[in-house]
């Protein structure tokens, strides 16, 4: 039907019909705005305009007055306009989508004078009847206001598109990067994906519309949409590779091999060059246009060819000129490219040079000359002089790729397709800085091809190169090289080839935020990595805690698993243990631990160990630090022990080294308690026994260390009977661990001096071993001093002056002598325990040195004298009275008494205090000036240490109450005496005014007494 009849049948029909058709019409343009393609809010904003236009004309409908004729009038205005707004509705719901945004502006200025014409239509209702209640003619008023005041506009999106279309029509942009944009933004305005395959069925639509618009014999629309079409064609979505070289090659075979000059049309009079903006005077010359603007510039106003008088404001642009150009300029391009193509084949580098550089201009004049020397294949050329020695070659080939693949997926899929292309680009990150430059700007770009980011991480030594190049001094180069890198994240794989060349960003950014698999994922290969110390404090300092803690603390099993061994392997650095106890590792892992089922043994062994090296970091705590705690709870040490019963030998030995880690720490006192008093030390004995060696030697350190200064005397020899001491010394026979063998060595050192310990050690044979270690220890073994110390200190026992059965024992098997060497050559702790030993025999020494036999006979006659002992007068001997000073130690202990160590000092002292008791006062103070031991004692009088000064005290007023003595020693001594009468304590201070008394210097009823 046409139009013509369609209004008359409407006119010609009742008003309540036409109401009925305008009601209908108005829902069905409810119903097709919400599928229109295009201006869907505009089209909704038109919708409920319209619907607010019903219940208007379901009150009509109610009224008397249907028959006027006025009211017919205004009523099929009103249902006409309605239709054209239902007709434009149901039009945008099937027309092509890029038909539709190109006609945007169209379709909103026909949907704002459809509102308009509809307004002044609603605006006739009231003048058709007065029988309109008063709430209707207001609400009609209101919508005309409304729909009067309507403005509909094309979106900002939409105008920028129709602009860059006008702009690339106008300016013959053949530009495939613009052409490339352009479609990107139709594309997000129109809502469709920019994947190739989508993008080309929406333009082969698009080119329907041009064959309908010819049908309607609107050829201006279909030269618009040709022209559109031109543009968009430029784009690489739009037809694929294959398509675009075949044409390609067909225009080129066309062309022929020989270039041709210009023609004379196409130089400017006034240059005498080949134009490139051709403008035509008001005289009808053509000149180019930046000479003409400079001869007007100039003053001239006459035609430079003519020298007719010229209208200097027109300037026409000679389009089909500069067309003929342009065409002559690209016939000639194509055919160079077409001819470098042999000559970069060429075996002379220089020929090969110049070609790449003729290449290079031709690809930054025109972005339709990268087209064709892709089109023209030269990539694979190109890849393969990333191979050649020349590095200048390489360089060349490589700026080139980086021009051709800028913006152009073409270009990137060529390479992907060269026989190890991506690899041979890979290569250059590993040469000169220029080339790894340009390599990694060539990858980096070629990374925003899906395809190729996939392959480049699979390159072997790509993602490490790439990390090294993002350290450098090189700020451009690093930007890239990250850039890349945050580009190669996308696969886990490849975040964890990062992580393994230490770049930990990403692997830390998903162990943060990623889903569960892939924390498992990154948790698991932090757990298997070998970290540098640096590399674990930097984890650390990223803030890997937190995650792998979460993941403990809510995790399944299986994420509790990976996390505990990344945990596991970054404790093993101490600076990371205490931070893991400063973010509250030790609840976590002690519940999971205290809470598994026995099925789980492997995770089990993964806390211990961990929880170990918790423990082990305790001891690097500095003092200029806020002290941690860890483990003080009773309970949680308790129950940690207590597991030692029923795990295996791996938990087992976890959880001794945990617990020996701690008696090493500030809280040492109160764990070696806390473990003693919960039976440890008769856990601690069974475990002496055990067959796994290692957890036997853990069990013996442990045990070393609990007995080591142990107030808890009582509660230790519960535990310690004769089969222990037996099992000790077993272990010192036929131990091949010399660690152990120290610490075996550091338990018989440490328990208490109880008589039947002793003797069993005496009945076990222990003296001899331990001696044949003192005698034979190797001499650079990792532990001989501990050793040594050791087995010094646990020979000390068999010392005692109480059982002198014990000493004769001790100094038959020769240990004074070895003990005047270990006096020169130990450490300050050997030295120590040597001096407490040599002290002890020194104090038997009086009652067995031999009396001098008296003479008999003529003088002359017989034998010379013996000579007496200088301290003790009788006749003594090392082995027979244990005399220090037959035994040559005299001068190493005086020697002690300069060394720093006051354990050692004192010690040193003690031993040579025995040599002036009760009666050998006067021998034994000449032996101790004759090496020069009383100037060391006096320096003590201002020791720190408050037991050296007193021993000093002791032994100088002893000294002083000879006269010999006093007189040489006294004046050095004075001043540090009466400094301490000033500052020293009670009993100090008193002994020092008893030596003033002697020396003369107060008063015997002074008040210092």
């Amino acid at each position: 039907m046409l139009a013509a009849d369609l209004v008359s049948s409407v006119a010609s029909a009742p008003a309540s019909e036409i109401i009925s058709q305008t009601v209908e019409a108005i829902f069905e343009i409810a119903a097709a705005a919400g599928d229109v393609l295009v201006k869907k809010d505009t089209f909704k904003e038109v919708s409920t305009y319209v619907e607010r236009i019903v219940p208007i004309l379901r009150e009509l409908n109610k009224k008397s007055i249907l028959h006027s004729e006025s009211l017919n009038n205004v009523m099929v205005i009103l249902n006409r306009e309605i239709r054209a707004a239902k007709q434009l509705t149901l039009e945008c719901g099937k027309r092509n989508k890029v038909y539709l945004l190109i006609h945007c502006r169209t379709i909103v200025k026909r949907l704002e004078d459809t509102m308009k014409e509809i307004s002044r239509a609603l605006g006739l209702l009231p003048l058709t009847s007065l029988d309109l209640s008063s709430g209707i003619v207001e609400e009609i008023e209101k919508l005309c206001d409304n729909m009067q005041r309507a403005e509909f506009r094309a979106a900002i999106a939409e105008e920028e598109i129709l602009n860059k279309i006008e702009s690339g029509i106008q300016e013959r942009n053949v530009d495939r990067s613009y052409a490339n944009n352009l479609l990107v933004l139709i594309a997000e305005a129109i809502g469709i994906s920019t994947e190739r395959s989508v993008l080309k069925k929406e333009l082969e639509d698009f080119r329907s519309e041009i064959e309908n618009a010819r049908l309607r014999k609107d050829q201006a629309e279909a030269i618009q949409m040709e022209q559109i079409i031109a543009l968009l064609e430029r784009a690489d979505a739009t037809s694929s590779s294959k398509e675009k070289e075949m044409k390609y090659m067909m225009k080129r075979k066309s062309l022929g091999f020989q270039l041709l000059e210009p023609l004379q049309s196409f130089y400017c009079p006034i240059t005498r060059d080949v134009m490139v903006d051709p403008v035509e005077t008001s005289s009808g010359q053509t000149f180019e246009r930046s000479a003409i603007e400079k001869w007007f510039a100039d003053g001239n106003k006459l035609c430079p060819l003519t020298m007719t008088s010229l209208d200097t404001s027109i300037l026409r642009p000679n389009k089909t000129l500069r067309q003929s150009i342009e065409e002559w300029k690209d016939r000639n391009s194509i055919i160079t490219i077409g001819s470098l193509k042999s000559k970069l084949q060429s075996e002379e580098e220089e020929e090969v040079l110049h070609c790449l550089g003729d290449l290079l201009d031709l690809c930054k004049q025109r972005e339709l000359h990268k087209e064709w020397v892709i089109l023209e294949n030269y990539i694979p050329i190109l890849i393969q002089l990333l191979g050649v020695k020349n590095p200048e070659i390489r360089n060349n080939a490589l700026v080139i790729l980086c021009i051709l693949v800028k913006d152009s997926d073409d270009a990137k899929e060529r390479i992907a397709k060269v026989d190890n292309g991506i690899e041979s680009i890979v290569r250059s990150l590993g040469r000169r800085v220029e080339e790894r430059k340009l390599a990694v700007a060539l990858l980096l770009e070629l990374s925003k091809n899906n395809l190729i980011r996939e392959c480049i991480g699979k390159v072997q030594g790509c993602i490490l190169l790439l990390v090294t190049m993002s350290n450098s001094d090189d700020n451009w180069a690093a930007r890239d090289a990250r850039e890349l890198l945050e580009n190669l994240s996308f696969s886990n794989e490849n975040v964890v080839q990062m992580a393994k060349a230490n770049y930990f960003k990403h692997l830390l950014q998903r162990l943060t935020t990623g889903p569960e698999d892939v924390k498992m994922i990154m948790a698991s290969n932090l757990a298997e990595m070998e970290l540098t110390d640096h590399n674990k404090e930097s984890l650390v300092q990223g803030g890997v805690m937190g995650p792998l803690l979460y993941m403990v603390a809510h995790g399944d099993i299986p994420i509790k698993m990976v996390a505990v061994r990344a945990l596991r392997n970054l404790s093993s650095l101490p600076k990371n243990g205490l931070q893991m106890i400063r973010e509250g590792a030790e609840r976590p892992l002690l519940d999971l631990l205290f809470n598994l089922s026995s099925s789980l043994s492997s995770l089990r062994e993964y806390i211990a160990a961990t929880i170990m090296q918790l423990s082990i970091s305790m001891a690097s705590q500095e003092s200029n630090q806020t002290p941690i705690s860890f483990l003080e709870s009773d309970e949680d040490i308790i129950k940690l022990f207590s597991l030692i019963s029923v795990m295996g030998p791996n938990v087992q030995q976890s959880i001794i080294r945990t617990f020996h880690a701690l008696c090493q720490s500030p809280s040492t006192t109160s764990i070696k308690t806390k473990l003693i008093k919960s039976s440890a030390v008769q856990v601690l004995v069974q475990l002496c026994e055990h067959d796994d060696l290692n957890l036997r030697a853990s069990a013996v350190k442990l045990f070393s260390c609990l007995v080591e200064g142990s107030s808890e005397v009582t509660t230790i020899l519960e535990h310690v009977n004769q089969k222990c001491i037996e099992t000790i010394i077993k272990i010192i026979k036929t131990s091949d661990d010399e660690e152990e063998v120290a610490y075996s060595m550091g338990i018989i050192s440490n328990l208490p001096e109880n008589t039947e310990i002793t003797q069993w050690l005496m009945d076990a044979g222990a003296l001899p071993v331990i001696l044949s270690f003192l005698k034979n220890s190797k001499e650079n073994g990792p532990h001989r001093n501990q050793l040594t110390e050791n087995a010094v200190g646990a020979i000390c026992r068999f010392t005692a002056p109480t059982n002198l059965e014990w000493q004769k024992s001790a100094a038959e098997a020769g240990i004074i002598p070895l003990f005047v060497h270990l006096l020169e050559s130990g450490t300050s702790l050997t030295k120590e325990r040597a001096a407490i030993s040599l002290s002890r025999f020194s104090k038997s020494s009086p009652r067995l040195s031999r009396s001098l036999p008296n003479r008999k006979g003529f003088c002359c006659f017989s034998a010379p004298p013996e000579t007496g002992c200088p301290v003790h007068g009788g006749i003594c001997g090392i082995v027979s009275s244990f005399c220090l000073v037959e035994a040559g130690a005299v001068g190493p202990l005086v020697r002690i008494l300069g060394e720093p160590d006051p354990g050692a000092c004192e010690a040193s002292l003690d031993a040579l205090l025995t040599l002036i008791e009760g009666e050998r006062l006067q021998m034994g103070s000449k032996v101790l000036t004759d090496a020069n031991a009383i100037p060391p004692i006096i320096k003590f009088l201002v020791h720190p240490n408050p037991s050296l000064q007193e021993k000093a005290l002791y032994a100088l007023e002893r000294m002083f109450r000879l006269l010999e003595f006093k007189q040489k020693f006294g004046g050095s001594a004075q001043m540090p005496l009466v400094d301490l009468t000033q500052r020293g304590s009670g009993s100090v201070k008193s002994m020092a005014a008893r030596i003033l008394a002697h020396l003369n210097v107060l008063h015997d009823q002074s008040s210092y007494f």
